[in-house]
């Protein structure tokens, strides 16, 4: 008989044998940025979670910044006024986030500043890029998408993140911040395997970016494969991806496991999305759950997949309450 209860004995003897660790530098903090002043705007479906104005954004980031936490990411949402079928807002030249990238880098320059890049938010259709016959047209989004990544870069982003889920789309974004200069400064974090996920459905609220019609699994990846995902990363990396994402997380643990063994050196980033997060909250606050236990097993569980990076609602207050 083999025994391992030896392991586990007592506190100190589990700390020792632990080999998992969850560190402030593996967070990455999202953001939700509006146009205006003063702006600190709770979202009801996530709890402790604000839209921030550019001037209480930067506030906000320098708070986390002397928490530790040091990598956040950046999504816009702008009013239904300024949206388009082209979502002409996102990739113009005073765009929302390239304001706030500016802002923060002059006021916090040693945070890294990821940008979301993706039409679905600066659409009046609310889909990930220009539409034919009620569908995306791929091809036509991409140059979009490698402006928008463009117009960050130029903002100083030190990552653009494209979300968009189009073929080609990291290599369209390489070649524009080739073209411009930037390809040396700012990296591409790709949103490789991202899953038609139900999971979402907070973060579209708080985004404002729900689709006007239909859903997105024509472009987003169906859940029910098992190798597409694994396909999806290799081909962003043949592109040109600096690093790649697995998206959400705890329900895709298998996926960011076997993404991490087939690629070994490249920095996987795992998104535990609003809906892992409005769950553990909805959870906690009607008794059901620990919120400390659970919330650091469920980061543990991502780190133990092989995540080197976590984007997490939960940072902030991870930082705040448990560190």
């Amino acid at each position: 008989m083999k025994r391992f209860r030896t392991f586990r004995t007592d506190q100190a003897t589990r700390d020792r044998y632990a080999d998992v660790a969850v560190s402030v530098q593996d967070f990455i903090y999202p953001y939700f940025v509006v146009e205006g002043e003063g702006v600190v705007e709770p979202i009801p479906t996530m709890p402790g979670i604000n839209r921030y104005s550019i001037d209480t954004l930067v506030k906000d980031v320098q708070e986390v910044k002397a928490l530790g936490i040091d990598k956040v990411l950046l999504f816009g949402v702008v009013g239904d006024d300024v949206k388009d079928e082209r979502g002409t807002a996102a990739y113009a030249d005073d765009n929302l986030i390239s304001r706030a990238v500016r802002a923060i880098k002059q006021a916090s320059p040693e945070t890294i500043v990821m940008t979301d890049v993706c039409l679905c938010e600066y659409t009046s259709h609310g889909h990930c890029g220009l539409l034919h016959h009620h569908d995306v047209d791929n091809d036509t989004t991409l140059p979009l998408l490698a402006e928008m990544a463009y117009q960050h870069a130029k903002a100083g982003a030190d990552f653009v993140a494209p979300s968009a889920m189009m073929d080609g789309q990291v290599e369209a974004i390489k070649q524009r911040l080739r073209e411009t200069g930037f390809a040396d400064k700012t990296k591409v974090l790709a949103y490789s395997a991202k899953y038609a996920s139900a999971f979402y459905g907070p973060f579209r609220d708080a985004a404002d970016s729900a689709p006007a019609f239909g859903d997105r699994k024509t472009y987003q990846m169906d859940y029910r494969t098992h190798d597409q995902g694994l396909e999806e990363i290799e081909a962003d990396l043949e592109e040109g991806a600096d690093w790649t994402m697995v998206k959400p997380a705890l329900p895709y643990l298998d996926m960011i496991a076997r993404a991490v063994e087939r690629f070994p050196k490249v920095p996987m980033v795992a998104y535990q999305v609003s809906g892992e997060y409005a769950m553990l909250k909805a959870a906690a606050n009607a008794g059901y759950l620990d919120e400390q236990r659970v919330v650091y097993e469920s980061l543990i569980a991502i780190k133990r997949a092989g995540a080197q990076y976590i984007i997490t609602y939960y940072a902030k207050e991870y930082q705040q309450r448990w560190a």
